[in-house]
Parts: structure tokens; C-alpha cells; sequence
């Protein structure tokens, strides 16, 4: 043999050598997924999973692994997703997977974190996303019918899912490949509606079941709220509360696949938030009950850019007061007293997954589980499900205290270690980190100098322009490719001119009128009814009338039986006039131009920006009025996060960074005035009302422009502003610091020494803790005192029962990332001081 061919050969077998270790290795990391009647069984042990829901599109990937990252230090084993059909396959056939929706690299960012995947596929998703995650084209497709046992349709569908499993499969993404992929759901909520199909409901249930069932997944598979699922598809609940769930099947565990730590915004609707307190007595009573895997709907919700928002008028932010907030920083308490209780539920793993089960009445709406391995290793629930009282409860001997509407967690059946009432972890002192001028950077674009670029008020004569005879539908017209559909008609006032009453009824959302070019209404809908009637008296000039109508959409339709039928546009439009009689312009000829002139030309679009003969300049910018383009450039405040374009003085449009829109805004359209509190009582049952925010004002004003958009020259930002506004008013903010606080009682629970290694207690008693966002540091203390101190959060100060322990904390937190003191260095303060005060440790902090 030649040293030639030795070499080769030597090279051969090395990467034969290499391949086989590394199939040894994808070996080793591959997992077997099964499950059982008490919980998802992976490589043969039963598990206690928490699981949080992140959707890759509502973020950036740069933005991807530090979510993650913070997803996982909150307790989470599991994230779970959504698949996106109709920006995965934008036109039939033709497939995208780049960019914020290359959902390979979102899933192994995932697994490089060491957490799992729960993919939900569907294709049908809700999700307040445009038009349920449906591609638009499908709803042109001939004889097709949604969700149904319709040929067209199950076969575009099982396209489809074949298309996302056979990806998985290439990708090695199921955890029996060595990926994170460890459950899969078809279908969505298909149990809400059910009704609304008929008999076929039910078969076509069976076939996404079955179609399901025959791809090559080696993973369990779910429907969730589907009350019929057939074996072996795990059914799940989705809701507020699902510990009185039961599965349909005594052979499958308990899932609870969306637990809402909030619920989503809408334009001119108020914002609700939901307490920590009662989700955390939500998540506790589900494991009391036999829950195995829980997830929260949204762990983090992020942003709807663009025109992802669903409909209608679901608002482009998508927080949903989550543990992780919009723009990616840590929500405090909410995170935090979660991540507590996660880590208190672990402890009682092999309890809730192996042991026997018993409960037991404690008194009036009081109650205990118990979990038991055998006769001396055993972990308790103990449970206080009234609203309106707190009780003393005896259990095993020994006295507990059990807040109203709170569940207690004793790993060893003895020792407390968390209640979902007690909140010991820090607190964010502003709800957003942009609430407080002292943590933020702000660049007014009052000062810029601003192009503008006025729309036509009415139909163009572009290619996109044709005349109908009648109203034409919105959606059916436009199929989506625009927003807006311009309504045109022209008809004779033979006399003078005279005063008449011009009456619009539209299927929704809204529309905007001009009348022989000048503004003369506007009309909308609301998130609960898209449609709306208006009515408006209007002077009608002798001779030819031209009347624009602008029909507007704020997001199709995701939600509801047969939602992907339901209609807009307008519908009627009659002038009275009252000395000739009622002209019905209705069923005349119509001129129709799908989109804008400004959509056409691409004034969004960085190409564009410095075309003169599109765009303006000078003194007299036009300022409140309908239909205009704005753009100038900006630079962005110092720092790495993420940054926010303040919109409040703008009316109702969409906003474009670079290039990429950051979606619609409405800063107009204020909630009702009434129906907020200041203050939220987490005791009792909560839905999407109990905790109201913004009352009379927008729903939203800022929005979200991720860092990774910016760069550090001139930025293009373009407004289309459809009603009228100021953009001299706007601003871009960036996050520079974040005011916590922490708050311990003597009466918090500690854990005791056999479980603090496992737990983030390190202390023989209750700890201050404060941490601040990866990168920063702890730069002042603006308070700390131990005995009675007065106030809130923010607002504490010094109470009649008092010790100063300002440079003890300023001693072991400054410059600091993150620090804790125990509770016992605070009460040798104090000593025998104050006796019959029930002390607290209160500390509030900067960090920079």
C-alpha cells in the first residue's frame, strides 16, 4: 500500500469512526416518550412538568436565548409553540423558514438550553394571531371548507402536518432522535366549537386524530379542550383553573395546556392583568389534584409585529402580564413567587408521580392531599379554597396558616415551605421599566426633520383599481393583501346645495369617509363586535357628489365556529335627502382600489427613503390630518436593550424601523372609562374582567422595536398615520435601570435544611432577596429598615417599630449582580424590641 492510499485509508476510518460516535452519542441523548394514566413517562420515569409558552415570531432570535434562559431559571422544563401555517407557506407550495420563523433553530436554541419542546402544530392555532395561523389562499381554494369533513380541506391539512413531522424528522428534533420534541398537538380548541359543525364535527375529530396518529412521530400526541379526543390522543384543559379536570380516559394523565397568567389586549379595550397570588393558587391546586405537566399561556408573549395581530383589533402588544414581559425583562413578583412555587412542587416529584393518594376535610372550604410513598415519606397540599377567609388548620399535630384562597406545599408532610398567598420574592417598584423616568433613556423626535408624503383621499387609477357592480366584500376582495379596500361612487344633487344624512352599515372594522374629498366621519367597531352603523349629516354641493369610503381591517378573524367566513366591509350606504327623497347608493356601480397609493409605492420600504419625488420637505408638515406618510431618522439611545417608540401622540396607522414594521398602532381609541380598580383583590375565582387596567385611555402606546433592527447610525422610521396625528410629539425610549424591592415577614415560611440544597433558600430563615437583569448591578439602596415599615414598594418609610439596616444591605449588595440577607441579621436589631409586632425586612434598590 502507497503512504497515499494508507493515509486515505486512515481517513477513512477515522470519520467512520467518528460517524459511529457520533450516532452513539445522538444515541445516548435520544429519550423515550410514553405516558400513563398519572403523567408523561420519559425514558421510563414518570415526571412533574412545567411548561411556559413562547412564540418564536413574536420575538427576535437574537431575543430567543435569553428568554429561554430565563424561562428555564424560573423552573420551566418545557416550551411550548405554536407553528405558524400562513407565514410558513405564504403561497402554496412555497415554504419560509427564515428569519423569525426558522423554527429549527428556535427548537435548538430550546434544546441547546437543556429544556423540551411541546410543538402544537395544529395547523390551526388562534393564538390572537391573524386570521387563527391559516394562509389566506386556503380560503379560496374551490369547495374548501374549514375544520370540517371536507375533502379540500383534510387534504391541505394533512399536507401540512406532514410537512412539519417530516422537518422534525430530517432535523432529528423528537426527543427519540436526541431532540427536544416531546409532545406534538393537532388540531385546537376544536372542542369549543364543535357544536357549531354537526355530526361531521365528531368525524372529523377522528380523522385529525388519525392523520395524527399514521405520521412517523414517536412522541405522545395531544388535543387540547377536546372533550371526545380518541385514544391513544391525550385530551388537556385550557382555562383559569383546571384542578376539577378529568381526563376522558382513565388510562391518560392530567394536562393542563394553557394556565393564563393574563389574558391579551385589544385596541380600545381595557387591559387586563391577573395577580401572582391566584395563579400560583391555580397551579398549586391542579398538582394537589393529581396534574402532572402544566403550562402557562403566555410564559412570555411578546409582540404581534407587523400584521400578525388577529382579529379584531387584537392590539400589537401581546404581554399578557406574562412572567417574562414584552420586551424580555423579568416580571417581578409575578417570575419570581412562580419559580418558588415550581421549585417547592419538584420537591414533591416522586410523591405526585408514585405516590398513593388521600384527603382529608380540615374544616369549611379547608382541605389536605396527601401524597405517600410509604407510611413515613409523604408530602401534603394543604388547601384554604374560601374567598373570604383565612383559617388556622391542624394537620398531622401541628398548627399552619392558611390565607383565604391559598394552598400551603409541606414536601415532608410537616415542614411549610411555600404559600401561594406569602409572595417573599422581590417586587419590580414600576409595572413596566419604562414607567419611571429614572431608569430610561428618552431621544424626542420633535427636533427631526420629517418628509411627508399625503395619500390620495380616494382612489388612485393603479393597477389595483377595477369597477363592480354592488358592495363588494372586504376579505373576499383584498384576500388580505392590504388592509384597506377604497369604496368609490359618484351621484347628482340636481338642486342647490342642501343638507342630507349620509347612513353606512359595514360588517366592520372600520372606515373612513370623504365626501367630495374632505373628511366627514369615521366609524368602528370594538374586539367583542367587529361591526358597527354610521350616521352623519352632511352638505351635498349642487351638481356631482363624489363619495370615498375607505373600508379598514384590524386583524381577520382568528377565533370562533366557522370564523373563516365571517365577513366585512360595508354592507349599506343611503343619503336622505329630505325635501327629493332617500338615494340608495348601494346596489350601484362601485369603484374599488385594494390597498393604498403609499402601499404601492412602498414608502415603507429603506429603498424608497430617499426618492424626493415620493416624500415632502419643509415648514409646513401637515399635522392631524387623514391619509399622510411621515419618515425621519433617528438615533438610537446608548445601550443593549431593546427599545420602545413612544406613539401617544399619533392617531391610528402602522410604524416601520429599517424597514420592518413593529406593527399597528392606535393611540386614539380609549377604553371605557369605567370598570378598573386600583387596587385587585387576587381572592376568588378570576376570568379575563376581574382585573382591569387603562380605563379611559389607550390600550397601548408603546411599541416594541427590537435592538437587533437598530444600528448605530441613522435609523429610517416611517408612519403611515391614517386619522391624524402630531409626530412631533414622538420619542424612542430605552431601558437603563430597574427599581425593585424585597419584603420578608417573620411569618413567611421556611423550608427546612433537608431541602435547601435544591432550592434557592439558603438561610435558616426567611431572606431578602434582590436580583437584577443579567448585565447590571445593584448601584443605590433607597431603603432599608426591619420592624414596621409604612407603605408599599416604592413608597416606604420608616415605622413606629424601627431599625436602620441601610449599610448592613449596602454592605452586601453594592456592585453586586444580585444578594441576599437573611432575615435573622435584621431581627438581632431588634431584639426584644416592639414586642407583639409581626416584623418585616424591606429593602428597595436601584440597579443600573
Amino acid at each position: 500500500m502507497t503512504r497515499k492510499n494508507y493515509c486515505s485509508a486512515l481517513a477513512w476510518l477515522l470519520v467512520v469512526v467518528l460517524f459511529e460516535c457520533y450516532c452513539c452519542i445522538e444515541k445516548a441523548n435520544s429519550a423515550s416518550v410514553s405516558y400513563d394514566h398519572r403523567a408523561l413517562v420519559i425514558d421510563g420515569k414518570r415526571r412533574i412538568l412545567q411548561s411556559g409558552s413562547v412564540h418564536y415570531p413574536r420575538t427576535s432570535p437574537e431575543m430567543w436565548p435569553e428568554i429561554i434562559r430565563k424561562s428555564k431559571e424560573g423552573g420551566l422544563d418545557v416550551i411550548e409553540t405554536y407553528v405558524f401555517w400562513n407565514y410558513h407557506e405564504p403561497v402554496r407550495g412555497q415554504y419560509y423558514f427564515e428569519g423569525r420563523f426558522d423554527l429549527v433553530k428556535f427548537l435548538r436554541t430550546v434544546q441547546d438550553a437543556g429544556l423540551m419542546v411541546h410543538l402544537r402544530i395544529g395547523p390551526y392555532a388562534c393564538a390572537e394571531w391573524n386570521y387563527g395561523g391559516f394562509p389566506m389562499w386556503l380560503h379560496f381554494l374551490p369547495g374548501i371548507q374549514f375544520r370540517t369533513t371536507n375533502s379540500v380541506f383534510q387534504s391541505e391539512m394533512q399536507r401540512f402536518l406532514e410537512k412539519i413531522v417530516n422537518l422534525m424528522n430530517e432535523e432529528n428534533l423528537f426527543a427519540s432522535q436526541g431532540g427536544p420534541v416531546i409532545l406534538a398537538q393537532v388540531e385546537n380548541e376544536y372542542g369549543n366549537v364543535e357544536w357549531a359543525y354537526g355530526l361531521p364535527g365528531p368525524n372529523y375529530v377522528k380523522w385529525a386524530a388519525d392523520t395524527a396518529l399514521n405520521l412517523n412521530v414517536s412522541v405522545p400526541w395531544v388535543m387540547c379542550q377536546q372533550y371526545d379526543a380518541p385514544d391513544p390522543i391525550i385530551n388537556t384543559c385550557n382555562g383559569f383553573y383546571c384542578d376539577q379536570f378529568t381526563p376522558n380516559s382513565p388510562s391518560k394523565p392530567k394536562f393542563w395546556t394553557e394556565n393564563y397568567p393574563g389574558w391579551f389586549a385589544a385596541f380600545g379595550s381595557p387591559v387586563p392583568q391577573r395577580p401572582v397570588e391566584d395563579v400560583a393558587f391555580a397551579v398549586a391546586r391542579f398538582f394537589e389534584y393529581g396534574g402532572t405537566l402544566q403550562n402557562y399561556y403566555m410564559y412570555f408573549g411578546g409582540t404581534n409585529f407587523g400584521r400578525t395581530a388577529g382579529g379584531p383589533m387584537i392590539a400589537t402588544s401581546y404581554d399578557y402580564d406574562a412572567p417574562i414581559d414584552e420586551y424580555g425583562f423579568i416580571r417581578q413578583p409575578k417570575w419570581g413567587h412562580l419559580r418558588d412555587l415550581h421549585q417547592a412542587i419538584k420537591q414533591c416529584e416522586d410523591h405526585l408521580v408514585d405516590g398513593d393518594s388521600t384527603q382529608q376535610s380540615l374544616g369549611y372550604n379547608l382541605e389536605a392531599h396527601v401524597y405517600c410513598i410509604s407510611s413515613d415519606d409523604c408530602a401534603a397540599f394543604l388547601a384554604n379554597y374560601g374567598s373570604s377567609s383565612d383559617a388556622n388548620v391542624t394537620f398531622n399535630g401541628n398548627t399552619y396558616f392558611l390565607p383565604a384562597w391559598s394552598v400551603s406545599v409541606l414536601p415532608d408532610s410537616k415542614n411549610e415551605i411555600f404559600n401561594t398567598a406569602k409572595v417573599t420574592t422581590q417586587r419590580s417598584i414600576h409595572d413596566s421599566p419604562l414607567a419611571s423616568n429614572t431608569t430610561r433613556n428618552e431621544v424626542s423626535l420633535g427636533e427631526s426633520s420629517w418628509s411627508w408624503h399625503k395619500e390620495e383621499k380616494g382612489i388612485s387609477g393603479s393597477n389595483n383599481s377595477f369597477t363592480a357592480h354592488g358592495l363588494l366584500e372586504h376579505i373576499n376582495t383584498t384576500e388580505d393583501t392590504s388592509d384597506f379596500l377604497w369604496y368609490s361612487t359618484s351621484f347628482v344633487n340636481d338642486g342647490q346645495a342642501i343638507d342630507a344624512l349620509l347612513n353606512i352599515e359595514s360588517l366592520g372594522q372600520a372606515a373612513l369617509v370623504f365626501l367630495n374629498k374632505n373628511r366627514v366621519a369615521f366609524g368602528f367597531g370594538n374586539h367583542d363586535i367587529a361591526a358597527f352603523s354610521l350616521s352623519q349629516k352632511v352638505t351635498l354641493v349642487e351638481g356631482t357628489n363624489t363619495l370615498d369610503i375607505l373600508s379598514m381591517m384590524v386583524g381577520v378573524q382568528n377565533y370562533g365556529p366557522w370564523f373563516d367566513v365571517q365577513k366585512a366591509g360595508l354592507v349599506a350606504v343611503i343619503v336622505a335627502d329630505f325635501s327629493s327623497g332617500i338615494n340608495m347608493l348601494s346596489s350601484r356601480d362601485w369603484d374599488y382600489q385594494v390597498g393604498l397609493n403609499g402601499e404601492s409605492l412602498g414608502l415603507e420600504k429603506e429603498v424608497n427613503a430617499a426618492n424626493s419625488s415620493l416624500w415632502t420637505q419643509g415648514t409646513d408638515m401637515p399635522i392631524s390630518e387623514s391619509l399622510v406618510w411621515y419618515k425621519t431618522t433617528f438615533r438610537s439611545p446608548e445601550g443593549n436593550g431593546p427599545l420602545v417608540l413612544d406613539l401617544a401622540g399619533m392617531g391610528k396607522g402602522e410604524a416601520w424601523v429599517n424597514g420592518q414594521s413593529i406593527g399597528r398602532y392606535w393611540s386614539t381609541y380609549l377604553s371605557p372609562a369605567a370598570g378598573c380598580s386600583d387596587t385587585c383583590d387576587y381572592r376568588g375565582p378570576h376570568d379575563a374582567k376581574s382585573c382591569l387596567t387603562k380605563c379611559g385611555q389607550p390600550s397601548q402606546t408603546l411599541y416594541h422595536i427590537p435592538r437587533s433592527w437598530v444600528h448605530s447610525g441613522d435609523n429610517l422610521l416611517v408612519l403611515r398615520e391614517e386619522l391624524g396625528g402630531d409626530p412631533m410629539q414622538i420619542s424612542v425610549l430605552s431601558h437603563t435601570g430597574q427599581e425593585i424591592c424585597s419584603v420578608v415577614s417573620e411569618d413567611d415560611p421556611t423550608p427546612p435544611e433537608s431541602w435547601r440544597p435544591n432550592m434557592e433558600f439558603r438561610s435558616q430563615s426567611p431572606e431578602v432577596r434582590l436580583k437584577c437583569e443579567q448585565g447590571w448591578r445593584i448601584t443605590s439602596i433607597n431603603f432599608a429598615g426591619f420592624g414596621s415599615p409604612e407603605g408599599d414598594c416604592g413608597r416606604f418609610t420608616p415605622g413606629a417599630c424601627h431599625a436602620d439596616m441601610l449599610s448592613v444591605v449596602q454592605k452586601a449588595c453594592i456592585g453586586q449582580e444580585g444578594c441576599s440577607i437573611p432575615l435573622s441579621s435584621a431581627t438581632a436589631s431588634l431584639a426584644e424590641a416592639c414586642p407583639g409586632v409581626s416584623k418585616r425586612f424591606a429593602v428597595e434598590a436601584l440597579c443600573s
